[in-house]
């Protein structure tokens, strides 16, 4: 293998090429691009990764490595992920919003991601299970 076979086999998987279309490309056999692309560091899907200028984290700033074929990332690692959604709850997209109405005082409240909820608090749960023990 050339170096100019090299270079085109580097530049071409950094575009994101399979070996297939690579090894089409170059000349080669298609288990020799990828042979050659696992010894230099360009095997897998993670090996078309590039850094984007403007895509930095929605925490921190820091440049973020986008992997081609994959979903684009918007946080540098799960602390950053962490720290922006706690510091931003009002973003936060609720679409599990159970409305209900309490037995025990008639309190209406709502409940997240809990559809079999009953009671609004630990008090009436509590006074509505006492009851129930009563009347049988």
């Amino acid at each position: 293998m050339s170096d100019r076979q090299k270079e085109k086999i580097f530049h071409l998987r950094r575009c994101g090429f399979g070996y297939a279309k690579i090894a089409a490309a170059v000349g080669l056999s298609e288990n020799t691009v990828k042979s050659h692309c696992r010894r230099n560091g360009l095997g897998g899907a993670g090996a078309v990764s590039n850094i984007l200028a403007g895509t930095p984290c929605r925490n921190c700033g820091k440049p973020l490595e986008q992997q081609h074929g994959r979903k684009k990332r918007v946080f540098c690692s799960d602390a950053c992920r962490t720290e922006w959604w706690n510091a931003h709850p009002d973003m936060v997209d609720k679409k599990a919003v159970y409305r209900f109405t309490c037995p025990v005082c008639g309190t209406g409240f709502e409940s997240y991601g809990n559809k079999g909820r009953i009671y609004c608090s630990r008090s009436c749960y509590i006074a509505g299970r006492s009851a129930k023990g009563r009347a049988i």
